[in-house]
Parts: C-alpha cells; structure tokens; sequence
C-alpha cells in the first residue's frame, strides 16, 4: 500500500512544555531549523515602541474587537454595521468604520467601503496614513484611477515617512519607476521591496544593490537563492564583510551548507559567523575543517556562548582522549554546559568499558547537576533498565527523582513521573499511582504524558481507542495581543488588517537576526496572520530553546504563563475545512488538526524531499490511488480543499485497518501499514503505552508522541470542557 509520506527528518522543534522532538519532510520548500545550537539567533536588548492606550488589552473597546475576530465574516460585518452606524465619535466607532470598510474591499465591494473611508483619516488620527491607503484602494477597485492617483499622492505627501507611503510608492511605480527605487532604499524591510527587487531582476541582471536587499530582507526564502547565487559569481569582488554575512545567513537559513561555508570565510569575523563555517563544515563531513574552526571560535571568543556550542561540538568529531580534555574544559569554563558534558563523559566511558569511572561520572552528574536536563536524561535510562530488569520499586523511585528534579521544560520529567505512575499501578498502589498522574498533570501540563495520565486518571479527554470518535465543543481561536510593535501595528493587528500590520511591522523592524523574546513573538504572530504558518510556528516555538540572554529570561517566563503564547504555537488554520472533512470522514477534527500541524505546519504548498505535497503531506501515487477510490477526476495536492479530501480518507481507511485505534492509525500514516503491522505482531497490543515506547523507527515514535501532544494541546487549550477542568485542578494543587 503507497505511504502517504517518507523520509522524514528529525528536527529540534519543541513543541510544548513536554519539549517532544517533532519531525517534519525533509527537504521541504521552506526554511527548516536543525537545532538550537546552530539556528538561535543570539538576542540582543531593544526597547519595543508601546502602544498607545486605545489599544490597551483591558480596554473595553479591544476586547469587544478581539471576540468579533471569532465570528464568521458574514456575522462581523453585520455587528460592525451597527456600531460604525453610532452617532457619536468614539474609538469603537472609528475602528468600526475601518474594519467594515476592509471587509467590503476584500469583498470587492469598494462603492461601500468608500462613504465609511470619507473623512475618517481626520478623526482617526491614529490609523489616518492607512485610512488614505484604503481610499486609494478602494478608488482602484471602483475603477476610478483619477482619484487613486489623487490620493496616492495625498498618502505621500502627508505621511512621507509611513510604511504606508511604500504601497503608494509600489502602485505609482507601475507607470514611473523611481517611485521603485525609491521604495528600494527608503523602505527596504517593506515586503514590497522584495517584490520590486525580484521583480526589476527578472529584466536586468546587473544590479547587486537588489540582489542585496533579498539577502537581507527575505533570507528565508527559497527563491532568494538563485539570485544569491547570480550576486556571488558576477559581484563577489564588490560585496563588504556585512554583505557576505548576509548572503551566508542566507544559505545558512535555506540549508545550503557548502555555499553558506564559502560565505563565511568571507564575512564580517564573529563567535556566531564562524560557529556557522565550522558547522556548515561539520554537516558537509569536513570534520577536520570543522574541529579546526571550532577550536577558534574557542580560542578567539572565550565566553561566548557560541564558544560553548563550538566546544560542545568538537568531541563528536575527535579521540576519545581529546574529547575527554574538552569536555573537561567545558565543565571549568562554560557552568551552563558542564551537565550535558559531563553525561558526555559517562557516554565515552561506556563506550569504552570503562565501567568504575562510568560509574564515577554518574554519580557526580546526578548529585552536582540534579537539576539539568542531562541528569533527568541519565536518570531516565537508569529508571527504564531497573524497570526491564524486573526491579520495579528501584525503577519508581528514580523515575520520581527525575519528575522531582526536573525544570518545567524538560523532556524527561513528565516522561518519568508517567511511567513512574504506570509501574506503580502494575504494583496495585492505585492511590499512589493516581497521586503521579495528577502531578505529571500539574507539572508538566503541555506534554504528551500530561495527557495520557489525564486519560488514565479518568478526564474525558480521549485515549488510543476512542479519540476517533471523541467530540467536543470548541471555541474559536481568539485574537491575540501582541508583544511588541508600534501603536499602529497593534491597532491593525487588533481589527483583522493582518497584511498591513505584517508589513509595516517588517518596514519598521528591518533587523531579522536580533529580536527580543517581545519582538520574536509578535513576528511569528503576524506571520500566522498572512498564513506563513510554517515560519510563524518556527518563531514560537524556538523561544522554548534558544540560547535566550539572561535579562530577557523574565520576560520569557512571563510569556509562557500567558494563554496567547499556547493559542499561537498551536494556531487553527484552515479550520473551516480541516471541520468540515473531517466530520464528513467521522474523524475527531481536532485528531486531524493535531496530524496537520505535525505534517506541515499547516503550509499548503509545502513539499517533501520525497514529493509528499500540502497540508496533510499526501504522496501523488497515494493521492491517485484515492482519487480513483473516491470517484475523484480533477484535483490539485497544493489544494488545500483537495488535500484534506484525500488526507483525510487515508486517516480514516488507517483507522478501519485498525479497528478505530488512533495510535495506530497515525503511526500508520507515517510509517505505512505494513510496518505497523509486523510492529503489532512482534510487541502486540496488551500495554499501548509500551507498545508506543518500543516502535523501532525513532522517528514514528516521535511523531506519534507529537501528533497527540498537539491532540492534547488543541483540546486543553480550544475546548471550554477541559480547559476549565484542567484550571480547576491546577488551581487546586499546592504550590510547588
């Protein structure tokens, strides 16, 4: 039977407080990170612009605004008709006109939207340089070009500094082409600086000033990457140090090592520039060049923490002697590594045999560095071998060590109060056993294990047999506020314009390496907003282990207490339709949401090494094969309609190839039913959770982990049900 999707590549893409490894194509069309180490970009102070007071989340206004994101369309406007109809002038009233007039023109219905435009940039003071934006618009669409060029003008002559001067800059540039030069160089973050550079590119060669403006403003894109390639062999001579840096961010963001390699040697000197060269190297299997440049960045920026990752890197690729001196020096020199070397030296020390001085780095890891992940790693094992040797109780009792000692991010610590909970209950220590769930629950709440011990504790929250079926009352996704970005930015972002917020926020925040946890946050919110899921659910998500500076640290901490950061790192797009087919097949919509999210980030157009295309990663010979099942003729992958149509008949024929079991069925979606089905033969069936831990592809294991941590989170966040419960008993435990 054809596999909807192989060759998966294993990406440090943590997910939730559980910080499950979640897997994605490899390959794809997009940039795809590796892990923290080599894409964290190192974050340096800024100070965000506040908002302004209208856009306050305690204002009555915005939180009236925030809940009419949640309505249909057809429902906005009708409530928006009755508050831009009021009398008197007011904030709710402005913000009424606009968003009803944004509606008419997405709708293409300018000759409405134009009377709510008349006259509002005067008492709009705020959103005034964008009110004339939208008139200009709306007299294009009304096919009136008289009075679009009139007020393009008008929006250039008043607010000449305004991101929105770029869109009248782009329109007016269609007839004189200076008004795009002059976008190029005043407004270079402006996505319509992209478009004119790509654009002007394509009928002159000659120009590297264009060329550059793509490698700094849009490195992630794949279809910068021929034009880097033209700037390199017709200007390499031209390019300055900070120019090559930003062709090698470039290459480095799009995966292509041995060019990004060549671009470093060439960049402006630095602890990250040359810890890229040397991994770029070390990707490439050059391990002597990349042990070479390691050791400099080592030499020449101790300190630094890409001086640590360097040095973390260089024993992997050495002696065992040599790395056993560098790890060494990693525990005197880098505090915030010494764990994770340290487990390094007891891996080379059983490798080698060595099993007093094994012994020796155990004991020392878990009793000085008890608390760090490394120690909740070594612990683990140590639980999951005395477990296999039949010695339950020792088992317990370091599995409860890890859950105790473990930070609320660890990938450990839920997966070893869990399995604590589930030994303990093969004791017939049922109370004991309950009291582990509830504080794997409580302490790691985002994590898989979080919900399968909410499961085995009772909740109605779905389990391996019957999350098929499983049904729930879900509520809209809201809108969310944003961290950072200017008063204007908000205010956009507040009434739904998610285009003109994404690009005045690129226009005034050109700067795409060093953001503050504020600034990252909003970024990958607003791309959400423009449906760059893939890369706004990056942004999310990395702030979960990216090398994140001291004094932002706080500020992290406060984010992740707020429900905005969960509800945007697991967003609902295509919603609408994931719902609709997914009833239409008797599947849980949120198991479908759970896989998509999985699957593709939800980026319809996305693309596997393999071929594997769109949301639900479905290969063409699988989707023809459906196709001629469901008596389908035309159809198109990159469809998101048609992508969910054919994914989701295969989720549902997995699930009848396994009796409605759920976990089967995904592990089947991912690594085909023939493999799934040895799988059941060898370890059958009688302890799920086992079966789970034994699948011998590590990547299957992982994905199936992962779609149900995100099943979890979807219903822990989206369904009032088991979002109460899940605060009441939180609200209920003692404090840690």
């Amino acid at each position: 039977m054809p596999v909807l999707k192989r060759n998966l590549t294993r990406l440090a893409l943590m997910v939730g407080i559980g910080l499950a490894t979640t897997l994605i194509s490899a390959g794809v069309t997009v940039a795809v990170r590796s892990n923290y180490a080599d894409s964290a970009a190192k974050e340096i102070p800024a100070t965000a612009i506040a908002a302004s007071p209208s856009t306050s989340p305690t204002d009555p206004s915005t939180n009236r605004f925030r809940q009419l994101a949640q309505l249909p369309q057809a429902q906005q406007i009708e409530r928006l008709e009755q508050l831009a109809r009021s009398n008197r002038a007011s904030v709710e009233r402005n913000r009424a006109r606009y968003s009803l007039a944004d509606l008419y023109l997405q709708q293409n219905r300018p000759n409405e939207a134009l009377p709510l435009l008349d006259g509002l940039e005067q008492e709009y003071d705020l959103l005034a340089d964008h009110v004339l934006l939208q008139k200009a618009r709306a007299y294009s669409l009304a096919r009136n070009p008289s009075q679009a060029q009139a007020t393009w003008q008008q929006l250039l002559s008043r607010y000449p500094q305004s991101p929105a001067a770029a869109e009248a800059l782009y329109a007016l540039g269609s007839s004189n082409r200076d008004y795009w030069n002059q976008v190029l160089s005043q407004f270079p973050g402006h996505p319509r600086s992209g478009e004119i550079a790509r654009s002007l590119l394509g009928q002159t060669a000659n120009q590297p000033e264009w060329m550059l403006v793509l490698a700094r403003y849009a490195p992630e894109r794949a279809e910068t990457l021929p034009v880097l390639d033209r700037l390199v062999s017709s200007y390499a001579s031209r390019l300055s140090p900070d120019d090559w840096e930003a062709v090698a961010y470039s290459y480095w963001q799009n995966q292509v090592y041995r060019k990004a390699a060549s671009a470093y040697t060439r960049a402006t000197p630095s602890a990250r520039n040359l810890y890229r060269l040397g991994r770029s190297l070390h990707r490439l299997d050059d391990k002597r060049g990349a042990y070479n440049v390691y050791a400099r960045v080592v030499a020449q920026y101790p300190g630094d923490v890409d001086a640590g990752n360097a040095l973390m890197r260089m024993p992997g690729i050495t002696t065992a002697a040599d790395a056993l001196r560098l790890l060494d020096q990693a525990i005197a020199n880098y505090p915030d590594r010494a764990a994770e070397a340290g487990l390094a030296k007891v891996r080379i020390y059983e490798r080698a045999g060595n099993a007093q001085a094994a012994q020796a780095a155990r004991t020392l890891l878990l009793s000085r560095y008890a608390n760090s992940e490394a120690a909740a790693e070594l612990g683990w094992t140590l639980a999951r071998s005395r477990a296999q040797r039949g010695d339950l109780a020792g088992a317990i009792q370091q599995a409860q060590a890890v859950m105790a000692n473990a930070s609320e991010n660890s990938e450990f610590g839920p997966q070893a109060g869990f399995w604590a909970g589930k030994w303990t209950q093969r004791l017939g220590q049922t109370a004991a056993a309950r009291a582990t769930f509830q504080q794997v629950l409580n302490r790691h709440p985002q994590s898989y294990y979080a919900w399968r011990s909410a499961g085995l504790l009772g909740w109605p929250v779905g389990n391996f047999n019957n999350a098929r079926q499983a049904a729930y009352a879900i509520q809209p996704p809201r809108r969310l506020t944003l961290g950072a970005g200017s008063a204007q930015v908000q205010e956009l972002y507040l009434l739904g314009a998610d285009r003109d917020a994404w690009s005045r926020w690129q226009s005034e925040t050109p700067d795409r390496v060093n953001r503050t946890v504020a600034q990252q946050f909003t970024d990958g919110v607003l791309r959400l907003g423009v449906n760059d899921n893939f890369e706004g659910i990056y942004q999310i998500s990395s702030l979960l282990w990216q090398d994140i500076p001291p004094e932002q640290r706080p500020q992290l901490e406060a984010l992740k207490q707020k429900s905005d950061f969960w509800e945007a790192l697991y967003p609902m797009p295509y919603r609408e339709g994931i719902t609709t087919w997914a009833r239409q097949r008797s599947l849980n919509p949120l198991l479908v949401m759970a896989l998509i999210r999985q699957e593709s980030r939800f980026e319809a157009s996305i693309r596997s090494s393999a071929g594997a295309l769109g949301l639900m990663q479905v290969m063409p010979g699988t989707g023809q094969w459906i196709a001629g099942k469901i008596g389908l003729g035309r159809y198109s992958l990159a469809n998101p309609d048609d992508n969910l149509k054919l994914g989701t008949w295969y989720l549902d024929y997995t699930h009848r190839e396994y009796s409605n079991n759920s976990m089967l069925a995904v592990a089947s979606y991912n690594a085909g039913p023939g493999n799934v089905a040895s799988w059941v033969r060898r370890f059958g069936l009688r302890d799920a959770d086992e079966f789970v831990e034994n699948i011998p592809f590590s990547e299957t294991r992982g994905y199936v982990k992962s779609v149900f941590e995100n099943y979890w989170n979807y219903l822990r966040l989206y369904s009032p049900e088991i979002h109460q419960e899940l605060a009441q008993f939180q609200a209920a435990q003692p404090s840690q």
